[in-house]
């Protein structure tokens, strides 16, 4: 199986701006040849809203950066990037802290011509002071054209994870993507380990 690392740096210039740069390839590990992505991904957001008791917390933002194997035929990753996107989120103190957010976005990777708008939304759930699980769901509406990757079933894409944090900014985490198998026996990308590092200077 190919074994892929992402790496990426993010900044948060005032309370409401950031922006970051992502780069990485498949096959990093094993007897194969790297194939590295053709250009770094970028991403930039604004949080246009703060989140109050009775409305969500909106930001805008763009994010170049796609997921798993580039494929050149049809200059798109095997999960696409998110492209332009908008998104709302509320936190709600229920036995620790629930965490809800949807969004739509429109991904400029339509060399399969799938130009559709998506749609997404997730949740997190804290499990005591350290731990939390993950949930999200992303309708896949910008990927299933006739031209779709594998065996695009219209399912879309439910994707799992766990976070740990380990104090002073640092989390551990893992994915499982496309639970669904909405791409078929495709499995780039299916299992992540994640190492997360929040810090201030």
């Amino acid at each position: 199986m190919p074994v892929g690392l992402q790496t990426s740096v993010s900044v948060g210039l005032m309370d409401r701006f950031n922006f970051g740069i992502s780069y990485g390839g498949t096959n990093i590990l094993g007897a194969n040849k790297p194939e590295m992505n053709p250009y770094p991904g970028v991403n930039v957001k604004i949080r246009v809203l703060d989140e109050s008791v009775a409305a969500p917390a909106v930001a805008v933002g763009f994010e170049w950066q796609g997921r798993g194997a580039y494929i050149d035929d049809l200059k798109r990753y095997t999960s696409k990037s998110p492209g332009f996107y908008a998104v709302a989120s509320q936190n709600y103190a229920i036995l620790g802290n629930l965490s809800m957010h949807g969004g739509l976005n429109l991904s400029t990777e339509t060399g399969d011509g799938d130009k559709d708008l998506n749609a997404f939304f997730g949740v997190e759930k804290s499990m005591g002071k350290d731990i939390s699980i993950l949930a999200e769901y992303d309708f896949g509406l910008n990927d299933n054209s006739a031209n779709a990757i594998g065996r695009n079933r219209g399912r879309g894409y439910l994707n799992l994870g766990f976070r740990w944090s380990w104090g002073k900014g640092l989390v551990l985490g893992a994915n499982i993507k496309d639970i669904l198998k909405n791409q078929g026996d495709i499995t780039v990308g299916n299992r992540t380990i994640q190492i997360e590092y929040v810090g201030t200077f």
